[in-house]
């Protein structure tokens, strides 16, 4: 029986590979050596015109639920890598590993956990590298995701301005559900997540040489109670009375200060205290500053690149604005005079190929000199002295 392909519009129809044999025995000219974390299961990396893809095989009803949950987290809009197609019919057995293959398209500029622990600056990145992971798990449970095997290594990294941005990568083992997961599933998730973690970091101890007893066992139980704080602050009601409705914006605006898109707001009137009303919330995704700065300027970028983009708009606008220009018409100004000249720039820089993240490293270094001199500092200027200074940031992010 000849492979059988579902491969989503848009993309390559990949006809021309040999699905009948083992990835791991592919000796093709569009196989690309890409940096990967450790997997249960064979993983390629394909060059097209259209883009880069990831190519898994994996027994038939792994990767069918693989493809199932990613397709349903693209859909609400939860971070995860995006589904392109599924093979079948590889091999006759249909639980051999290599019975059937996912297709997905490569996040760029992504990294594994490992290469985050050996590149530079990870200890001032830990607290965000944890309050990402931990952000990740609270928007899939939010989704309706129960992982069901949560770790460090099922996760991409990218750099996303001052911050950290995850991506659900491996779904074999994930449900996803209609109504809202109950507290045992989260829990148990937790707990999956936990040991998950413990056992990575006990491996790289061991690859590294190192006694047990060195190995940062206690990383996931650090993961968790971020998570909780994060759910908590989510989920919390809040009690006001009758004649402070203004606090319910100050809700929304916290939320959105956190990256959640608020969904709906219940106002209910309170059951024990009729001067009192409870404001409950229901988020949306982490996604609040990407589709402000998308509906503004139409450039994409990640959420907290967006946030630090939003406060250069702001910051232009607030030294050219006047009373007869829109805030429209001066993000398109910005884009033209301050945005799009930089990117050019940056672009042109060697060892830059992401120069979104440039830009908002740039934008951090003008705040840091600004401060320091006393004064402000123009985005040029910024430019050339964080050059002078050996690009401060992250360098191993733009290769």
């Amino acid at each position: 029986m000849a492979p059988q392909l579902t491969i989503r519009p848009g993309h390559p129809l990949f006809l021309d590979l040999p699905w009948s044999s083992s990835i791991a025995d592919w000796d093709l000219p569009i196989l690309l050596d890409l940096p990967k974390g450790i997997s249960r299961h064979e993983v390629r990396f394909l060059s097209f015109p259209e883009g880069t893809y990831v190519v898994k095989e994996l027994s038939t009803a792994l990767a069918h639920n693989d493809y199932a949950v990613l397709r349903s987290l693209e859909a609400v809009g939860a971070p995860a890598v995006h589904a392109v197609g599924i093979v079948d019919n590889r091999a006759p057995d249909r639980t051999s590993e290599h019975s059937a293959a996912l297709i997905t398209a490569y996040e760029p500029f992504s990294f594994s956990y490992r290469e985050m622990l050996a590149g530079p600056g990870f200890g001032a990145r830990r607290s965000q590298l944890l309050d990402a992971f931990a952000g990740l798990l609270v928007e899939l449970h939010l989704a309706g995701c129960f992982w069901g095997d949560c770790s460090l290594s099922n996760v991409l990294y990218r750099f996303d301005a001052e911050a950290i941005e995850t991506v659900m990568v491996d779904a074999e083992t994930a449900r996803m559900y209609e109504e809202d997961l109950t507290d045992g599933q989260r829990a148990e998730d937790l707990e999956i997540m936990i040991e998950n973690v413990a056992g990575g970091m006990a491996d790289i101890a061991a690859e590294a040489g190192a006694d047990l007893d060195q190995a940062d066992l206690e990383l996931g139980y650090d993961i968790a109670l971020r998570y909780e704080n994060l759910w908590a602050e989510l989920g919390q009601t809040t009690r006001i009375r009758v004649d402070e409705r203004f606090r319910v914006t100050e809700r929304v605006e916290r939320l959105n200060r956190l990256g959640f898109d608020v969904e709906e707001v219940d106002l209910l009137p309170s059951l024990d205290d009729t001067s009192e009303m409870i404001i409950k919330v229901r988020v949306g995704n982490r996604n609040f500053h990407t589709n402000r700065l998308k509906a503004l300027t139409g450039i994409d970028a990640l959420e907290n690149q967006a946030k630090a983009i939003l406060a250069d708009v702001h910051y232009f606008s607030a030294r050219h604005s006047d009373s007869a220009t829109t805030k429209s018409t001066l993000a398109t100004r910005w884009r033209a005079t301050e945005f799009e000249p930089m990117m050019s720039t940056l672009t042109a820089l060697a060892g830059v190929s992401d120069p979104i993240q440039a830009y908002c490293d740039v934008l951090n270094h003008r705040y840091h000199l600004a401060r320091s001199l006393g004064t402000d500092v123009s985005t040029l200027d910024a430019l050339a002295d964080w050059l002078a200074s050996g690009r401060p940031g992250y360098p191993f992010a733009y290769v």
